[in-house]
């Protein structure tokens, strides 16, 4: 295998140290670095959902980083354990899906995927490739190399264990099936979230059993939703999407809190460290008011995404609509006559909960439920008065010329025809 060129501090430094949590073992992988051998970098995914959103950027970051000092991505397609579901953290199984949800999900992936990561210098390999024949015997001879003790180890299955939640047998096996994958491609590195940490030693420990040098573990941070808390998950609905048009890309990241700008700009952006410790140092003292690192935040990734032009169209339409409180001037409208014949309403008014549905404001119910009651939901009438629509409100009948504004940047006004 070809070699790679010799690795200059700085690249070094950033590469071990920018978004990045831990790797097992650190040495040996800054040795491996040093050596000059073209690194075989595995990622793999699950393709239970077709969407990625800014957490995943984290590692496909860091990965692009690798790429372009040489070394060799290697993507693996979990269509046969997305078809086990992993917890990874989760209270509860995953559904199972067939094999042809789990390959057009992974269409989808492998689309957003490549807008971080060079296609031009990755390989693709789904896992069928070598699962497709195992037989029981080797399955059996797989998981005799490892204990139930040693997999309830892993803090979600103790969790579930101690709190008497079922774990199913599939589940077990699926952090050898993915160690396997290791083992079948050769990896020198493996990529994942921290919450990876254990199916990433596992496939250490395997590859150690089976003859191969053990593969260097890389975990990158988990980053937090714009709600401040908890992960980024779409569950969660604290999540940015790379698919994101401009407008809600940058909106969104505008309502990160402000103890996470730094991390997002460390994690999801080139700024200089050395410019960002300077901008974290100006924010704590009060001579940087943190909407404007923000704003530059939200720059800089819609940027990534889009280009120039979408990022300046994106802030200047937050600067109009959210901080100078105008209203947008390409309100989506809805009309009478189409709700009628959508079965939507009968009359010349409209429920508000109705309306949010047949306008795709809100995806049910409880959703709208959700959002009258955390008061994200304003009714503006034609002599704009903004009104809040509180949450034993939903039945609340609308007129023609009324506008519907849900979250900040989100409208739907009423006409007649």
């Amino acid at each position: 295998m070809a070699g790679v060129g010799k690795i200059s501090p700085q690249d070094l430094e950033s590469v071990i140290t920018r978004g990045v949590s831990e790797i097992i073992s650190r040495e040996e992988f800054v040795r491996l670095l040093q050596s000059g051998k073209k690194l075989r970098l595995k990622m793999g995914f699950d393709p239970s959902r077709p969407d990625i959103h800014l957490g995943h950027v984290v590692g496909l970051r860091k990965l692009r980083q690798l790429q372009e000092l040489g070394h060799q991505v290697i993507l693996i397609v979990g269509d046969w354990t997305a078809q086990i579901g992993d917890p990874s953290g989760q209270s509860a199984t995953r559904t199972m899906l067939s094999h042809e949800e789990v390959l057009e999900n992974a269409k989808s992936y492998l689309r957003q995927f490549f807008k971080v990561v060079d296609e031009s210098q990755a390989q693709v390999i789904y896992q069928s490739e070598w699962f497709g024949n195992f037989d029981l015997a080797k399955v059996i001879e797989l998981t005799g190399r490892f204990t139930v003790a040693q997999f309830l180890q892993r803090a979600d299955f103790a969790q579930r264990f101690a709190d008497q939640k079922p774990i199913a047998i599939t589940e077990l096996l699926y952090p050898l099936l993915q160690a396997y994958d290791s083992v079948a491609i050769e990896a020198d590195v493996e990529f994942g979230g921290t919450d990876q940490m254990f199916n990433l030693l596992v496939g250490r420990e395997l590859q150690g059993m089976m003859g191969q040098t053990p593969q260097q573990c890389f975990m990158m941070p988990i980053l937090v939703g714009t709600d401040g808390v908890q992960k980024m998950s779409k569950s969660l609905d604290n999540y940015v999407a790379v698919d994101e048009a401009p407008v809600d890309m940058y909106g969104k990241l505008m309502s990160v809190s402000d103890d996470q700008i730094m991390s997002y700009f460390e994690y999801l952006t080139d700024v200089p460290m050395p410019e960002l410790a300077a901008m974290a140092a100006d924010v704590e003292s009060n001579a940087l008011n943190p909407m404007e690192p923000k704003k530059r935040l939200a720059w800089e990734v819609t940027n990534q995404f889009h280009d120039r032009a979408a990022a300046d169209a994106a802030q200047a339409h937050f600067e109009r609509v959210v901080q100078g409180r105008d209203l947008p001037t390409d309100i989506p409208e809805m009309s009478l006559a189409d709700l009628r014949s959508q079965g939507v309403t009968e009359g010349n008014e409209v429920r508000v909960d109705d309306l949010m549905l047949a306008a795709g404001l809100a995806p049910s119910k409880a959703q709208v439920k959700r959002l009258l009651t955390q008061g994200a939901v304003e009714r503006i009438s034609q002599d704009d008065d903004p009104q809040p629509v509180t949450g034993g409100e939903a039945g609340y009948l609308l007129q023609p010329g009324d506008l519907l504004k849900v979250g900040k940047r989100r409208y739907v006004r009423l006409t007649d025809s």
